[in-house]
């Protein structure tokens, strides 16, 4: 077990954002420095960047199952996201997603005569809706393989084979943002003809990620310019970012059987530790449907506005499935497409631990959360 490091919080929103790893930042500074020349140029400053950006797609390419000239660079989830939805659909096309989707696709997907799949009170996919939503209007349906609040898993192979029977000519886009980190990737996300990541999902740093676009796929730019990405995607390439999403996903991909058996682990730990420790307390998905490293919670009686200030004044960062606004809460989409009551929905909570997670951390927030719950609790 590693030291505490009382120095620094304990930090337990993973889903929102990890830290660099220092392989990963090893490998980004030259390009800051001695490779600084533009990848579009034609001198030798230029070519070394270009060849760095043509290493880093294949490494992409290969880890995630498509080719090289499949890898589109963006600026992250939500560019690929909407990429995928607005590059397939133009100005007529239909899409559809399920009602629980990130608002990087939830959106896109409305603006286009959207479509929204129920799911039931475990965020299964209601198979039987999508099928009366799928005909030949459709120009794209995009499922998430692991939702970002609570964790769910989602099969792509029954949504495909939907798609396969009832609108053959739709293209499949899978938001793989938070799986990225929690399956065999190449095998989850076989039958999905796009692919969105992002990079500080997974210890490379904001604003790179990647688009991963079958040959087959015809995709219109929504970014015109300089023609980069195979016309896909114009604007100068982010060379250090793009150079640290190649090596991160190497690093993810050498650690990801052992990190999920060992961050399991701990959350698991987490989730009976927290139970044990107070009443009214249950998660919003069963332990075998959801990812290893992903809890979400909802705790009765409380706020979660309130409970996540006071976890910071205790050093615990974490987050909810709940927007506040001028003292109003308004429960998490997902959780509404779930059917939950809107007054436990307000009080849920995500604890999100990864790479960076160390096990002084869990041992800490169970002592701190059931504390903090009891503080308000008392309190109201």
């Amino acid at each position: 077990m590693k030291t505490a490091k009382v120095d620094r919080p304990i930090y337990l929103d993973c889903a929102a954002s990890t830290p660099v790893r220092p392989e990963v930042l090893d490998a980004m500074i030259p390009y800051f420095t001695e490779h600084f020349g533009n990848p579009s140029g034609v001198h030798r400053m230029a070519r070394s960047s270009r060849a760095a950006i043509d290493d880093a797609r294949e490494i992409c390419g290969q880890l995630l199952g498509f080719g090289p000239h499949e890898i589109v660079f963006t600026s992250g989830g939500t560019e690929s996201d909407n990429l995928a939805i607005h590059g397939v659909c133009g100005s007529n096309g239909v899409a559809v997603c399920p009602e629980t989707e990130h608002h990087a696709v939830l959106h896109p997907v409305e603006s286009h005569k959207g479509r929204l799949i129920r799911v039931n009170s475990v965020g299964d996919i209601d198979l039987e809706h999508l099928e009366t939503l799928l005909d030949e209007n459709v120009s794209v349906l995009s499922v998430m393989l692991v939702n970002n609040e609570s964790g769910k898993i989602i099969d792509l192979e029954p949504i495909a084979e939907l798609r396969d029977r009832h609108a053959p000519q739709a293209v499949l886009h899978t938001d793989a943002v938070q799986a990225i980190n929690w399956l065999d990737i190449v095998d989850a996300s076989a039958r999905a003809d796009m692919l969105s990541i992002s990079g500080h999902k997974f210890g490379a740093p904001k604003g790179v990620g990647v688009l991963a676009v079958r040959n087959h796929v015809a995709l219109a730019p929504q970014l015109l310019g300089g023609g980069q990405e195979a016309e896909r995607r114009s604007g100068t390439h982010n060379t250090a970012g793009i150079v640290a999403i190649g090596v991160a996903l190497q690093h993810l991909e050498k650690s990801r059987k052992s990190e999920i058996a060992r961050l399991g682990v701990l959350t698991e730990r987490l989730a009976s530790g927290l139970h044990s420790a107070m009443s009214g307390c249950f998660e919003t998905i069963p332990q075998a449907e959801r990812a290893a490293g992903l809890l979400q919670l909802v705790i009765e009686d409380i706020e979660s506005e309130a409970l996540l200030v006071l976890l910071e004044r205790h050093g615990v960062m974490a987050s909810a499935a709940a927007s506040c606004a001028s003292g109003a809460m308004d429960p998490s989409h997902v959780l509404a497409a779930m059917g939950m009551d809107r007054v436990l929905a307000a009080g849920s909570l995500r604890l999100s631990i990864g790479w960076c997670t160390e096990e002084w951390e869990i041992q800490r927030a169970v002592e701190v959360i059931p504390r903090c719950v009891e503080q308000l609790r008392g309190a109201s």
